[in-house]
């Protein structure tokens, strides 16, 4: 039983960690997590049947919610390659645009889902796992081929190891890097839904504490912050470190407040381990 507990709550921030996983490898940063899973959270909301519209679109609005998530990500992407701004700032201000929107969309309410279906993917169960860690598996399914059989996914790997080099060989890389981006807001529109029929309600703050366990996820799992070194499987294993740590400790009875002192000092260490510091000449 403990077990599928796990299996349930590794599900949203492994599909997280799979956007994020996309982004680093390129050798950039994506903190706009939060306020994406918020625009997608009202999009997908408001769409199936809940107690504030009069919609009723239901399966319908999980390729709605893809896209607009999917646009967020892309406008990262554009900004930073086209306004040559560091990934960082470009995605931390659109962590609080989309706050903000959804909390405006919403006027700082929370709408409950009433759809049936959306609930389904928590409540309903195949195997004896919720619907919800399927999907989760076959979002992995799905990244794992992007990355390792397309030529997005080969890209992305040559952007991340050297994008100079890169660009010389023939790479768009201008193109990749909003493609990857795109492809991370794809991923955390995915987490939305999931984490909406979780808890049968969306509002503003829905994605909430999702960024640190995300990076804490991507950065034990192995994969290098400097780009070109990692992947969905490491992102794999880095989620279950962090779940299986996190359960455990609430076995314990260890409190919430040491709980993140520990994946604090996660980050620290698997960072000093994982860092290649032979590519870097200054670290600033």
């Amino acid at each position: 039983m403990n077990l599928g507990r796990v299996a349930a709550s590794a599900a949203v921030p492994l599909v997280l960690s799979l956007g994020l996983t996309v982004v680093v490898l390129l050798g950039s940063i994506d903190l706009s997590i939060e306020g994406t899973m918020a625009i997608g959270s009202i999009v997908l909301s408001l769409l199936v049947a809940n107690d504030m519209t009069a919609m009723r679109l239901g399966w319908l609005a999980l390729p709605i919610t893809l896209a607009a998530t999917a646009l967020v990500g892309a406008g990262n992407g554009l900004v930073h390659v086209w306004f040559r701004i560091p990934s960082f700032m470009v995605t931390l201000g659109t962590w609080f645009i989309g706050l903000g929107i959804a909390a405006v969309v919403l006027g700082g309410g929370t709408v409950r889902i009433l759809d049936p279906q959306i609930r389904g993917l928590a409540l309903a169960r195949f195997v004896d796992l919720p619907w919800l860690v399927w999907v989760a598996v076959g979002a992995l399914a799905s990244a794992w081929v992007i990355q390792n059989y397309t030529r997005l996914g080969r890209h992305m790997y040559a952007v991340g190891g050297d994008e100079n080099l890169a660009a010389l060989s023939g790479i768009r890389v201008r193109r990749v890097k909003v493609a990857a981006f795109a492809l991370a807001g794809a991923f955390y529109g995915l987490a939305s839904v999931l984490a909406v029929a979780q808890l049968g309600q969306a509002n503003a703050v829905s994605g909430e504490g999702r960024l640190f366990t995300t990076v804490t996820a991507v950065v034990v799992g192995g994969t290098s912050l400097t780009g070109g070194i990692g992947g969905p499987l490491s992102s794999l294993v880095g989620v279950l470190i962090v779940v299986v740590l996190a359960n455990g400790m609430i076995l314990l009875g260890i409190s919430p407040y040491l709980q993140t002192t520990i994946q604090g000092l996660m980050i620290i260490v698997a960072t000093a381990v994982g860092l290649d510091r032979r590519r870097i000449g200054i670290v600033k």
